[in-house]
């Protein structure tokens, strides 16, 4: 049996102005995910519990069978172990965005014109975060370069909370004085921030995307805050052979820490540029290697939501749909059983530009037990009419493998 996630992440919507009071989702050309409603058993899962941010984090380890209650210490530190950071039991790790902030003279005054720094390239970015660590690095502060505009602090501290940090991705065009690190260990990494982009404002590389036309990434952004993760091995804990293909360290992370395949793939970037046909191409080739289960997941569809992209949200799912998850699923007719899982992780709601915790449309389809769902658009309206409701998140993907 071989078991096919497909993880659309922030695919689910609410209603827009924008589309004519429809969602991304409803109005989406995607042929293979509609035929495999009309026969998959289809309904809405619950996949951030009560109480808990509504983050990509917590949402893909319900997905994977994770309870996060239990499992999760943090995002960044799942996000330092697909960099290969060694952490230490007492280390204090954050995501440190490369963001946009509008140049008022006070730092507090400034605002949040880009969480992603102008979707900065990883090798600029690389050369910024190299550049603040040689400037603020030092035994306590260490920083480490990831991905695009996604990168990695870790605070040798002994473990104190670090306080309330907001994601920027919250924050679009609104005064960070509200927004910045608070709490009692916070004014180091407000400091941080602050000496951050008096380095970056100048910098060679933001001066040569000004003259491009291009948004400068200037400035540190910390959120995300955790301590060293410890997964059950996916294997172990499911009796299946798994891989993960993503472009964003934190699904790398998840994978790394639950000693599944981590799957690199060229010119992935995690927006709607990235490479769907690589992605494509790497499931099959996992598949054909022997492993059980090949979860693919897919950024654009998020990046789009949080950027009020709807043209581009459609599109992403478009082009998942056209390029991943159709060619997959012939590949997969040619084994005598196969299980598909597709769902986003939440929702990113375009009116809001952010996550919500609202439950997600999912569909289950059993190649050896095709059902009549009725269901010829999926979406969350037509997901939510079937009344199936799966109200604990992680425990989705045993109810899946038992297909």
């Amino acid at each position: 049996m071989k078991y096919f996630v497909m993880l659309c992440d922030g695919m689910a919507d609410e209603p827009s102005e924008k589309l004519g009071g429809k969602t991304p989702m409803m109005l989406a050309n995607k042929p293979n995910m509609d035929n495999l409603a009309s026969k998959s058993e289809v309904g809405i899962v619950k996949t951030v519990a009560e109480g808990l941010k509504p983050g990509s984090d917590v949402a893909n380890l319900s997905v994977l069978g994770y309870e996060p209650a239990k499992y999760y210490s943090g995002r960044s530190p799942l996000e330092a172990a697909s960099i290969g950071i060694d952490l230490k039991d007492t280390d204090v790790t954050l995501r440190c965005n490369l963001v946009t902030l509008s140049d008022e003279e006070n730092y507090e005054d400034k605002k949040m014109v880009d969480y992603c720094g102008g979707d900065i390239s990883t090798e600029e970015a690389r050369e910024l975060i190299n550049y603040v660590q040689e400037k603020l690095g030092n035994d306590t502060f260490h920083f480490y370069p990831g991905v695009s505009y996604r990168h990695c602090l870790v605070w040798d501290k002994g473990n104190p909370h670090p306080g309330t940090l907001t994601p920027p991705h919250d924050i679009p065009g609104r005064v960070i004085k509200e927004y910045i690190p608070k709490g009692d260990y916070t004014s180091e990494l407000y400091d941080l921030m602050k000496k951050s982009y008096d380095l970056l404002k100048d910098h060679p590389v933001n001066q040569r995307r000004i003259a491009q036309g291009k948004r400068p990434a200037n400035s540190c952004w910390f959120w995300g805050e955790g301590t060293k993760p410890l997964l059950d091995s996916f294997e172990g804990k499911f009796g299946k052979k798994g891989s993960m293909i993503s472009a964003v360290d934190l699904l790398k992370g998840i994978a790394i820490c639950a000693k599944m395949k981590s799957i690199d793939v060229e010119n992935t970037t995690g927006y709607i540029d990235t490479n769907f046909e690589g992605k494509c191409k790497a499931a099959i080739e996992e598949f054909k290697s022997g492993q059980d289960l090949v979860y693919v997941h897919v950024e654009a569809p998020d990046e789009c939501g949080h950027r009020g992209e709807a043209e581009n949200k459609i599109k992403a799912i478009e082009f998942i749909d056209k390029i991943i998850l159709g060619p997959i699923v012939e590949f997969l007719r040619s084994y005598d059983d196969f299980a598909v899982l597709v769902c986003p992780d939440h929702p990113t709601p375009l009116n809001i530009q952010t996550h919500t915790s609202t439950p997600v449309p999912y569909l289950i389809y059993n190649s050896k037990e095709e059902l009549n769902s009725k269901v010829e658009n999926f979406n969350e309206d037509t997901a939510k009419a079937t009344g199936n409701y799966i109200e604990k998140g992680f425990t989705m993907m045993n109810y899946f493998l038992s297909k």
